[in-house]
């Protein structure tokens, strides 16, 4: 049984991407990849998968905050590191239920890491709007760095040198299978055993990709991902039934756009 979630983009936020940073609604039906997109493909690339990354994320984090508000109680600040954050949609989509559903939390330190740097301008500009709007005190830092092979990855993680009370990645990963960065080995498992060890010890990482076949893998991702979990020797605490999950976003450009996902919610054994 799928599950279905219908999200409206907030007004102020609709306007700031659509009207003041000249997002478009523009869908792409084959590629994968984004970490090169010049200004236009990343202002199509705002317009239409930045409300899918918000309505996403905050359907995600509000049903598993609900679920886990004990597990919050005491915490006023968290910690959180985003793997390929690009124009910051699941940030601000995470934040939101951040705010709506935590109320003891005040402070919230965001990492962003991504190596395309006109997305990463986006994601500040429109941070920088939502501070106003929020009682959460932000704390952003941005890290631009592009993954090209084994290498740039472990830098990463060296770069790391802190703890985070939430990991997340949406929509990132399925680009490292595209261009077989990590070669045949299984993105889903590599990244995923890079992070685990970034967790604080109550921390959880939240995995977000699309549901589509990939010609390069010759696998489902959500399979690959799956496969990939099972030989992290995580737990999986949540996750969409089936095998995907669609959420409906509205926004001025597109009434009911449609978003298919597979996601998961892990944490260390």
């Amino acid at each position: 049984m799928s599950e279905t979630n219908t999200i409206t983009l907030p007004t102020w936020l609709d306007d700031f991407i659509f009207n003041e940073l000249g997002a478009n609604y523009c869908p792409r039906n084959s590629n994968m990849t984004n970490i090169d997109d010049d200004k236009d493909r990343a202002l199509n690339y705002l317009g239409t998968y930045f409300p899918r990354s918000y309505a996403e994320a905050y359907c995600i984090f509000c049903r598993f905050f609900q679920k886990y508000k004990a597990h919050y109680n005491g915490k006023t600040e968290l910690k959180i590191f985003d793997f390929g954050c690009g124009t910051g949609g699941e940030i601000i989509g995470m934040l939101t239920a951040i705010e709506e559903n935590l109320p003891e939390v005040g402070t919230v330190e965001v990492v962003g890491f991504d190596g395309n740097q006109i997305a990463l301008r986006k994601y500040e500009q429109i941070l920088q709007v939502f501070r106003g709007k929020t009682r959460l005190q932000i704390i952003d830092k941005v890290f631009p760095h592009k993954v090209d092979d084994f290498y740039d990855f472990d830098l990463v993680g060296e770069v790391l040198n802190q703890r985070f009370d939430l990991v997340i990645t949406f929509k990132a990963i399925c680009e490292f299978v595209e261009k077989q960065q990590f070669e045949t080995k299984n993105p889903y498992l590599h990244i995923t055993k890079k992070f685990l060890p970034k967790l604080t010890e109550d921390g959880v990482m939240v995995l977000v990709d699309i549901t589509v076949y990939s010609g390069v893998s010759e696998q489902w991702l959500p399979k690959m991902m799956d496969k990939g979990l099972a030989d992290s020797n995580c737990e999986i605490i949540e996750r969409n039934q089936g095998f995907n999950q669609a959420i409906l976003v509205s926004h001025s450009r597109r009434m009911n756009d449609i978003s298919k996902i597979a996601w998961r919610i892990i944490k260390n054994r």
